[in-house]
């Protein structure tokens, strides 16, 4: 999967550097940051590319209206105002910059959980209304007590090595890191449910999802001990606001630091007023080092994409991963190709599981986007009825509108003998494997080790409902791909696969001098044909047309089984 990014919009204020490194690697760059939504509407269809920062809002009739859209990115972690749904399901890749933000927010947390301990905003409060209250402000030590970190990615990392150096005890929760992991930088690992009644502090680094949404609320800081304090410097709404203020009133919370809000900004500030509240408008980004680091990232990254060196910071993008390199571009043809063979030749098969096996040290790492690659050809083939392609190009709003005319099931491609199959853009590495996912597609990938013919290879299991497979095997030689068996049937020389193709099978074996003027008076120009063995009792063919593809296969569907023309 190629990216080319010729016009990028920029909708949010960012660093100049991140203009100055997209024009210097020849990407034209327009800087707009005072559209409205109808304005941003209007526009967005001129460009590949689109960074935001927090104040635009990526709603998915952003994404529909972008149909040039190859990639948003946001200039900072959380992607929160972007319906990257949406956006996967349209093919764009989401990117964030993940360590930008990270020391910037860090600190931001510290300095909190240091304001609450030592109750510095009212003291200093009280020092601009021309008081010296010292006795009222007394405050405790963070030495010896215990924070929790709820989170231990980046920035909860930062934190607890921060931490630690004021003598404190750090443990944590997070479900995707080892307790080995954190105990490396002296973080103990703990349930919830353990670290709610052990902590003096409560600090949270994660994003808002739905497991995390309330993850503080009444019955947690009923759990956690009298006068604990809690700071969030993520995203508003991960600390219920409501049962925050509840347990600010009666006391089983001492303090809070709040940096975000579930509504930016508050329309009630009840909660940022209250006396135990130390309140900040969303600075954990806000510092001079950090601006400049996001712009620079997030501009660099779409360079490194679009360059084809790395993909670093998609978050919808798996499949990419290991899919840039010139090396593994024909592997992902190839997956692309067999896709496309395979559902042209499975027209009554109801699609339910797809395997690809890897043979080949080169493919030990390449299960996500050759299974990604499969799947795109097989839900970019597309009917032509008489020659006329359908006029919609398939995406995920009219895919199902158009199965329905083309006569495809959800799990099936219902082409009828002797019909074109045809490519269609919409369908890429990011989307195919959601879409397949939704249409009851359950794909998987196993590397095999060393193929007994030593041929670095990948081979295709189509599973129908009721049982049925049916497999193919291909392989790359240098950029070609090239076809090694179907069905078992193998081909005494490799079939090469580009160009304008005609795939057929026959029952029993038919004469290839009939096959061949069977395409001619088709009108069709042969320039290699490439015949499989007989094997239960079927053979297939794949021709090579140096010619327009024929118009019909009238002729040839008289002499062979079945019979498709294609562009591979």
């Amino acid at each position: 999967m190629v990216i080319q990014l010729r016009k990028v919009l920029i909708s949010d204020e960012v660093d100049q550097k991140c203009v100055e490194i997209l024009q210097k690697n020849g990407i034209e760059v327009t800087k707009n940051t005072k559209l409205s939504k109808d304005e941003l509407l209007r526009i967005i269809p001129e460009y590949d590319g689109l960074i935001v920062r927090s104040a635009t809002k990526v709603t998915s009739d952003v994404i529909e209206a972008g149909k040039n859209l190859k990639i948003i990115g946001r200039a900072g972690t959380g992607v929160d105002n972007i319906d990257a749904e949406a956006a996967t399901k349209n093919g764009v890749i989401v990117m964030n910059t993940p360590g930008g933000n990270t020391l910037s927010a860090a600190e931001h947390t510290c300095t909190l959980i240091i304001a609450l301990t030592r109750n510095l905003g009212a003291a200093s409060m009280s020092m601009k209304e021309g008081k010296w209250d010292r006795k009222k402000f007394m405050g405790s030590e963070l030495y010896g007590k215990t924070l929790a970190i709820i989170g231990l990615g980046r920035i909860g990392k930062e934190v607890a090595l921060r931490m630690q150096a004021f003598g404190m005890k750090t443990i944590g929760f997070d479900p995707l890191v080892k307790p080995e992991e954190c105990a490396a930088w002296d973080t103990e690992w703990l349930s919830l449910d353990d670290i709610w009644p052990q902590a003096d502090y409560i600090t949270v680094h994660t994003p808002l999802i739905p497991q995390t949404k309330h993850l503080l609320n009444d019955t947690t800081f009923a759990k956690c001990k009298k006068g604990v304090r809690v700071v969030n410097c993520a995203r508003g709404g991960i600390i219920e606001e409501a049962a925050l203020l509840r347990a600010l009133e009666s006391g089983q919370c001492a303090g809070a630091g709040l940096d975000v809000f579930v509504e930016e900004p508050p329309k009630d500030y009840t909660l940022a007023k209250h006396p135990n509240v130390v309140a900040t408008p969303h600075l954990g980004a806000s510092t001079v080092e950090a601006q400049t680091r996001v712009a620079e990232d997030i501009a660099q990254q779409f360079v490194d994409l679009v360059q084809g060196k790395s993909l670093f910071g998609a978050i919808n993008a798996h499949a990419l991963t290991n899919a840039l390199s010139p090396d593994t571009q024909p592997w992902v043809h190839l997956g692309e190709k067999l896709g496309m063979l395979g559902s042209l030749l499975t027209k009554t098969l109801s699609l339910c599981n797809v395997e690809v096996m890897l043979y080949g040290p080169t493919l030990q790492n390449a299960g996500a986007f050759m299974t990604a690659s499969v799947m795109v050809g097989y839900l970019r083939t597309t009917r032509v009825d008489n020659g006329d392609l359908l006029p919609h190009a398939p995406n995920m709003i009219n895919s199902p509108v158009l199965s329905k005319h083309a006569g495809i099931n959800p799990n099936s491609n219902g082409l009828d003998q002797g019909e074109r199959a045809v490519a269609t853009s919409q369908f890429n590495l990011v989307n195919a494997p959601v879409l397949a996912n939704e249409m009851g597609i359950v794909t998987t990938a196993t590397y095999k080790g060393e193929a007994e013919d030593n041929i670095p290879s990948v081979t295709v299991a189509l599973q129908g409902a009721g049982g049925e497979i049916f497999q193919l095997r291909g392989t790359v030689a240098g950029k070609n791909t090239l076809l090694l068996s179907l069905q078992g049937n193998c081909f005494s020389i490799p079939a090469s696969l580009g160009g304008n193709t005609l795939v057929y099978r026959t029952i029993g074996s038919a004469p290839i001098s009939d096959i061949l003027a069977a395409i001619t008076k088709d009108g069709g120009e042969v320039s290699a044909l490439s015949m499989s063995s007989l094997c239960k009792n079927q053979t297939f063919g794949i021709v090579n047309v140096a010619s327009n593809l024929p118009s019909t296969l009238k002729n040839l569907s008289e002499v062979v089984s079945n019979a498709y023309s294609c562009v591979l």
